[in-house]
């Protein structure tokens, strides 16, 4: 249903998606992203201190997730999306002028809490955009490109950061600034979508207008509970959040930890840039083509293949010579599954629990991450990081047959 009138306020609600394409793309030209384990191990921190770094990271996503995702629902996605930027900004300044281990963990929890306000506010700020101007259909093909505008940021920043922290670190962390702040002069032109959601009550059917709601602790807590009775009530969306955030943490640590593989084996920070910059250009592709790939292949082939990659993809990593080659492949699943498990996603969310709810899928991320980056960084410490590699090819295979079963006809 169109809740907006035509003229100027359809207009600047129809710009968000074109601002979205822009802030997303300095967003994510973070040119400190495929370097920092780099740079951090040169200031002298250990294996097992980074894995501690990554580990407070999560913690600290796990806790705020859930009440930032309610913030963006009652104060506003535009407010906590530009919030995050300043916190992101206050991370860097930590991370490089701190060679201190308890100044850096206060840099990542600020980091932490910068992804939390992003994470479900950005997704719901489009989404519900699109719903109220009645072009909800059309959400994969816009999500698609977002992805695809994601990636090539990715790209740019991968093979510039890699480039300059060969020589000149410093200016990765400069760089990054100026694109933080470039992020938060494009944010302040989104207009927030007003929602209105139908609620039944007694029998009685009430409109109630979340944005005018005053949010206090009372009115977080108990959005939070809303939201997770959305969650209980319909099932399929937890099954759909692991089904996109498992083959995450495998990749995600793979990431990470072919960094410090790749370094200790002589290769430069430009040729990490590279690899990582293929891999983003393959998601990139791939997420330009997944509304088509869903088409053909349906919601739970898509399922079922996805798994199946990574595990493929982290069993290249841990027993090939060519790490890289199947981290580049890894890519393909990244791409059909941030496009198509958002949509079947936020087709299952009421609006006004949009942000929360999504917020829940990043916070299940961050649990698994918090037992799988120490376990692999311990490994990597007392044995290699070959073995660590080994150790999520064996996880990842076990997942992919846990969700074959749960996928069967009849359960979720």
């Amino acid at each position: 249903m169109n809740l907006l009138p035509k003229g100027d306020s359809r207009k600047r609600l129809s710009a968000n998606i074109y601002l979205n394409y822009i802030y997303s793309f300095l967003f994510f030209s973070d040119l400190t992203r495929g370097i920092w384990m780099i740079f951090l191990a040169f200031r002298g921190f250990s294996l097992i201190q980074l894995g501690i770094f990554e580990s407070v990271f999560h913690v600290t996503s796990l806790v705020m997730e859930v009440p930032t995702g309610a913030v963006a629902d009652l104060w506003g996605r535009k407010a906590s999306r530009l919030a995050g930027r300043l916190f992101f900004l206050a991370s860097l300044l930590f991370m490089f002028f701190s060679r201190s281990f308890s100044l850096q963990l206060i840099g990542f929890v600020l980091c932490a809490v910068n992804y939390n306000l992003e994470s479900g506010s950005g997704e719901a700020l489009l989404y519900d955009s699109m719903k109220i101007l009645g072009r909800e259909n059309a959400y994969l093909r816009v999500k698609g490109r977002l992805e695809f505008v994601i990636q090539t940021a990715s790209v740019t920043a991968f093979l510039a950061g890699g480039y300059l922290a060969v020589n000149h670190v410093e200016i990765n962390f400069l760089g990054t600034a100026v694109l933080v702040l470039a992020a938060l002069i494009v944010g302040i032109f989104f207009t927030e979508p007003p929602f209105m959601e139908k609620r039944s009550k007694k029998g009685q059917e009430e409109k109630k207008e979340v944005s005018e709601r005053i949010p206090g602790a009372a009115t977080l807590i108990k959005q939070t509970f809303l939201s997770l009775g959305v969650i209980r009530k319909r099932p399929r969306i937890a099954f759909l959040i692991l089904c996109s955030e498992v083959p995450f943490v495998f990749a995600t640590t793979a990431f990470f930890y072919l960094q410090n593989f790749w370094k200790n084996g002589g290769r430069t920070e430009f040729y990490i840039g590279v690899v990582f910059a293929l891999q983003c250009s393959v998601a990139g592709v791939t997420s330009l083509l997944a509304s088509k790939v869903d088409a053909r292949l349906g919601e739970r082939r898509l399922l079922l293949l996805a798994p199946v990659l990574v595990a493929g993809c982290m069993w290249g990593i841990a027993l090939t010579p060519v790490p890289a080659l199947f981290f580049i492949c890894s890519g393909f699943f990244e791409g059909l599954l941030l496009v198509s498990v958002s949509g079947y996603i936020n087709r299952l969310i009421p609006s006004a629990y949009r942000a929360t709810v999504l917020s829940f899928q990043s916070m299940v991320f961050s649990l698994m991450m918090i037992m799988m980056f120490p376990l692999v960084g311990f490994i990597g410490q007392h044995k290699s990081l070959q073995d660590g590699f080994l150790f999520m090819a064996l996880v990842s295979t076990a997942a992919a047959g846990a969700f074959f079963y749960a996928s069967r006809p009849g359960k979720v």
